[in-house]
């Protein structure tokens, strides 16, 4: 009855589905996970803004990387700016996630001689790539900056490349060491994404304040993956029983047609044949019949 599952087409349809199965298991656990990052992270960066700010040495040192347990952690930092050795970031969105321009970058000399990296916000790219844009000055004198603690850009985290051979004081990430080399002074290590002062006039436009209230699909395409797999089973057993009906139903229509032509036949055999020589025998006989006598 169920023979036909050793066939080739069944056999490679089976093997097929059994290792669809796991694979799609498996995509809905990684997609399970990765919502769980997201909440995670969405109740590091709630907790990390709510917390009072602290200063930056508390938290940073030169060539240390930052924990992830304190990113987005409110840091103070006291000193005066570098404008010399300020740097401009490619290929950074403005806060409509849209326009394409730089990030400001410009080290914060502090008390002890160290510097920390300031982000100072988002500018326009202008016209001309080539060149520095015009960027907004940093103020004069000692100034203290208040902002979001953040971790050291790099291609392996964010996905950039870090291509070289960029025009003067263009940048493709944000990070202590390499901005160390630069200026030939200690960097703690990480950056300061800037929040206050705010910004008045002619200033760089502000980062936004990370989203960490949407968590994204992931649950969603976790449900699916897993249902795929679900059906993977459900769908086999349907055909399995519609090509057994299939099957059952063509079988029985030859059958049908087996008997048919059986019964056909037998009418045909059945019939009685006309014995031999009758017709001669009677013609025999009315040749000798005497002819009737004349009057």
């Amino acid at each position: 009855m169920y023979r036909f599952l050793l066939s080739r087409q069944w056999v490679i349809l089976t093997l097929v589905g059994l290792v669809l199965i796991p694979v799609m298991i498996k995509l809905g656990y990684w997609q399970l996970h990765r919502h769980q990052h997201k909440v995670a992270q969405n109740a590091l960066i709630a907790r990390s803004l709510a917390d009072d700010p602290v200063p930056v040495t508390t938290l940073a040192a030169p060539g240390r990387e930052l924990p992830r347990r304190d990113m987005w952690r409110t840091v103070t930092a006291t000193g005066t700016y570098d404008t010399a050795h300020e740097v401009v970031v490619r290929q950074r969105t403005a806060a409509d996630e849209q326009s394409i321009g730089y990030y400001v970058v410009t080290p914060l000399v502090l008390g002890n001689g160290r510097g920390v990296l300031i982000n100072r916000g988002w500018v326009s790219a202008g016209n001309d790539l080539t060149k520095f844009p015009d960027v907004p000055a940093a103020p004069r004198g000692k100034v203290t900056v208040t902002g979001r603690m953040m971790a050291d850009e790099t291609t392996a985290a964010s996905g950039i490349k870090d291509t070289k051979g960029l025009p003067a004081r263009q940048v493709m990430l944000i990070n202590s060491s390499e901005q160390a080399k630069r200026t030939g002074r200690p960097m703690l290590g990480g950056y300061i994404e800037q929040t206050k002062p705010k910004p008045a006039g002619n200033t760089p436009e502000p980062v936004p304040e990370p989203d960490h209230d949407s968590i994204g699909p992931h649950m969603a395409y976790a449900i699916q993956w897993w249902l795929f797999a679900a059906a993977v089973p459900v769908g086999w057993i349907v055909l399995v029983r519609r090509e057994r009906r299939d099957r059952a139903a063509a079988a029985k229509e030859a059958q049908e047609a087996r008997e048919a032509g059986a019964t056909v036949g037998a009418g045909d055999g059945g019939r009685t044949a006309e014995p031999a020589g009758s017709g001669e025998t009677e013609a025999a006989g009315d040749e000798a019949a005497p002819a009737p006598a004349n009057p």
